[in-house]
């Protein structure tokens, strides 16, 4: 495949995430939450790897038209949004992005709940509570930010709090018989709740345990225990991959229905770990069984097909095969940054 026809394939893809049209849930960015937060980091990603200025002004004017909605509540899904704000405050320059990213940022450090383990709790923006509970989507969604803020500002503080939540998240979630990860772990009960090797959940964190650790490596050291666990996540996530280049959406049940957003973060999640050194060029003919595969559910006007709506650790396992599918800013922007990273990747 042309690099030409990547480029052209992530256009539509970010064209069809900004359509001011879209007011439903899945594909609303014009909301504070973690999907239109997924989204941003998303289209950041893309205008820094493909050169795309268009993609950052769109950026500085989706806060300007949202930045008030942050007001509402502070839980941990809704940090997401955040993290592009110390990468927009050197390019604008407008302090408030700062000011506003570091008075986030010591309410994580500070006041956010945390389990006994010290773990953030997954809180969400819905009136329900997952007391004790940690999710493997806090990473991306909270702890992605606490590393570009330790990044953009010097302070040590929010690298090693950083540091602290990605070592203990992977600690608690991976299964050390297959390497990859379950969905959630209950730390008042001691045990990881449906024990489900969900795939969404295995792709925020290949690709935001990279990404963290490139974030603070400059302002803290980060355990070697990180990448030694990260790599063992990498091998068992292939060994799950299906002949079509994507993974069921539980991992380990192949009679279940592929799911693209998180077959999409685990090749971008190679990707990334590549380009940090912690993977070898083995892993390239996987990452095009995945892009090809990926490429294949995208429709002609850039929506991102097979893609699970949004999941709490549920019930049992079968319970993730009841999900519907349904077009989403994170399945479009997971795939945005497979995209993207692909890009480069063969430049």
């Amino acid at each position: 495949m042309k690099m030409d026809d990547v480029a052209s394939i992530a256009k539509r893809v970010y064209h069809r995430m900004i359509d001011e049209t879209a007011n439903d849930w899945g594909m609303d960015m014009d909301s504070w939450d973690w999907v239109p937060g997924v989204g941003v980091i998303s289209i950041l990603a893309y205008g820094q790897l493909m050169n795309n200025r268009e993609a950052v002004t769109y950026l500085l004017q989706w806060t300007a038209r949202n930045k008030h909605l942050s007001e509402q509540m502070h839980v941990i899904n809704s940090m997401a949004p955040y993290t592009i704000y110390p990468e927009l405050h050197r390019v604008s320059g407008e302090r408030w992005y700062l000011d506003t990213a570091i008075s986030i940022g010591d309410w994580m450090l500070l006041e956010a709940p945390r389990t006994r383990e010290g773990a953030f709790e997954h809180t969400v923006t819905e009136q329900v509570q997952f007391s004790e509970q940690v999710w493997a989507d806090t990473l991306f969604m909270a702890v992605l930010f606490l590393a570009r803020l330790a990044k953009r500002t010097g302070d040590r503080k929010y690298a090693i709090e950083a540091e602290f939540q990605l070592l203990t998240h992977l600690r608690l979630l991976q299964d050390p018989s297959s390497g990859v990860m379950f969905h959630g772990w209950n730390c008042e009960e001691q045990h990881h709740m449906s024990a489900a090797r969900w795939t969404r959940a295995n792709a925020w964190v290949i690709l935001a345990s990279p990404w963290i650790a490139e974030e603070i490596g400059s302002t803290t050291p980060f355990s070697d225990e990180i990448i030694e666990r990260y790599q063992q996540l990498a091998a068992g996530l292939r060994h799950y991959q299906r002949k079509d280049g994507l993974w069921s959406t539980v991992m380990d049940q192949p009679e279940f229905y592929a799911e693209t957003s998180g077959s999409a973060g685990i090749a971008a999640g190679w990707l990334a770990g590549m380009r940090m050194g912690w993977l070898d060029d083995s892993y390239k003919e996987a990452i095009d069984l995945t892009l090809h595969g990926v490429i294949e559910r995208i429709a002609p006007d850039g929506t991102v097909l097979g893609v699970s709506g949004g999941t709490p650790v549920m019930s049992s396992i079968a319970a993730y095969e009841e999900i519907p599918c349904i077009p989403t800013l994170y399945g479009q922007g997971l795939t945005l940054i497979l995209l993207s990273l692909a890009h480069v990747d063969r430049s």
